[in-house]
């Protein structure tokens, strides 16, 4: 065959340039895609921050799953032998545990923690500080046992943030008697640069998860170490653990489950009846006011199923951070949707994780509004009014009950009940009317009288605390 001229090799080759251009443009995307999609980074614990995620290994679902099928134990760290434990005391600053939450300086970072209208993202800052809690007991427990949530104290926001600034996470364990429960004391506050102190007003919140160690093969609460204290100001905190364990104890004997309303209560309640019935009296002119919704009508609920991507180290439940996030979330839609307003997030009553919610069942939140300072009613019988009726503002408390069903609707389980403060500028009350609405009510009335006495204990105003303006606050949804 006779070979091409150099004019005719070169109109070749130019007019084959495009062609390759193109399958090579093709063949560079096709890499990148492949790249992007193959080298997504993996995340340890879903939706938190990397590190508040420990060094033990992650079994992938598929295989957890194939070993639940098979009736295998699973432990933390996906291993099927029970690990050796050692049970020796341990030192406060053994469990230890400090990172800093990069918000100011990672724009994409806080992409994933900033709501809609600039706001930091209370429950993702909960759902973080569960999985803090879980470092700091894994490192006080050691390996050979699996630790759950069991309990989280009374949260307040200590000091508002009024910019979007490096965090700065730290927590240890702050009581442990040596059985089955452990105390971890978490705090949020202002990251300063590198070497430079934090002061007081740094703090945004403190708050406090009780863990509990089970046996990994039997499910059962077993011993960890207990905890030694080694300088004054840590027996002050190991003192002040021992005295709030034993007064939850004494809290679920007064319980409404245990006793019934005190004579100030019946009376209080009696009066709140006989209001509604004279609202819809006809030969009563009184009328119920538009700023009166009945609590019936406040209910808000979602039904969502429980993915392997929300479990937490023991392969087979859900992470109990990001249960917390959804139960405060719920709380503030439903307090949103009551109001008509903007809700600023004021506390978080103490709660307790009652079963676990495993993976692949359907969670079932519903959120009421249970309780609103000023009330519908006090216990002498009259109206309270707003401190400010050309600003008002209203503190409304919301209860979120939470229960799981597996997939095919069975036996449902309450897995707790959940209950945040919230302030907003409006005039609104809420109006119960069955028994059980009323149980509902008295029992919020208890807690944020509770709440209230607390507040005073730790030197704070009540009034402040309780009609505080919104735009004080910049922790909301």
């Amino acid at each position: 065959m006779a070979s091409r001229s150099a004019p005719t090799r070169r109109l070749l080759s130019v007019a084959s340039s495009p062609l390759r251009a193109s399958q090579n443009a093709r063949a560079s995307s096709c890499r990148l895609a492949t790249r992007s999609f193959h080298g997504s980074s993996t995340r340890q614990t879903d939706g938190v921050f990397s590190g508040l995620t420990d060094d033990r290994p992650r079994m992938p679902w598929i295989e957890a799953f194939k070993r639940q099928q098979e009736g295998k134990v699973i432990t933390s760290g996906g291993s099927l032998k029970p690990e050796e434990r050692d049970m020796s005391p341990k030192k406060m600053s053994d469990s230890y545990h400090r990172i800093v939450l990069p918000l100011g300086r990672d724009p994409s970072l806080s992409d994933t923690y900033i709501n809609s209208s600039g706001h930091i993202r209370l429950g993702s800052i909960l759902m973080d500080l569960d999985a803090l809690s879980g470092v700091v007991v894994y490192k006080h427990t050691g390996p050979g046992v699996t630790t759950v949530t069991a309990a989280l104290d009374r949260i307040t926001i200590a000091h508002p943030l009024t910019e979007i600034c490096d965090l700065e996470y730290s927590g240890q364990v702050t009581y442990a008697s040596g059985r089955s429960s452990v105390e971890v004391t978490c705090k949020v506050a202002r990251a300063r640069e590198e070497g430079e102190p934090s002061k007081p007003e740094d703090v945004l919140l403190t708050c406090t998860f009780t863990m509990v160690a089970l046996d990994p093969e039997t499910k059962r609460p077993t011993n960890i170490p207990r905890l030694v204290y080694e300088t004054p100001e840590e027996e002050k905190v190991f003192k002040a653990g021992e005295a709030k364990a034993l007064a939850k104890k004494e809290t679920l004997k007064n319980s409404l489950l245990e006793t019934e309303p005190n004579d100030a209560e019946s009376a209080l309640i009696h009066k709140i009846w006989l209001r509604q019935v004279s609202y819809h009296d006809p030969a009563n002119s009184q009328r119920q006011p538009s700023n009166v919704i009945a609590m019936s009508k406040t209910a808000l609920s979602t039904a969502s199923i429980m993915q392997p991507q929300y479990r937490n180290r023991h392969q087979t439940m859900i992470f109990g951070g990001f249960h917390l996030k959804q139960t405060f979330e719920l709380a503030f839609c439903c307090a949103a949707s009551f109001a008509h307003a903007r809700p600023t997030f004021i506390s978080a009553d103490p709660c307790t994780f009652r079963n676990p919610v495993p993976v692949g069942s359907v969670l079932y939140l519903t959120a009421t509004i249970v309780y609103t300072d000023p009330p519908i009613m006090e216990e002498d019988g009259h109206e309270p009014s707003q401190r400010d009726p050309a600003a008002p503002l209203t503190r409304i408390h919301v209860r979120v009950d939470s229960k799981v069903r597996d997939v095919e609707h069975g036996h449902a389980k309450p897995t707790g009940q959940f209950n945040y403060t919230f302030a907003v500028p409006k005039d609104v009350r809420v109006l119960p009317h069955t028994y059980q609405e009323f149980m509902m009510y008295v029992d919020a009335r208890r807690r944020v009288e509770a709440g209230d006495a607390q507040d005073l204990r730790d030197h704070l105003s009540v009034d402040d605390r309780r009609f505080r303006h919104v735009e004080d606050v910049n922790v909301t949804e």
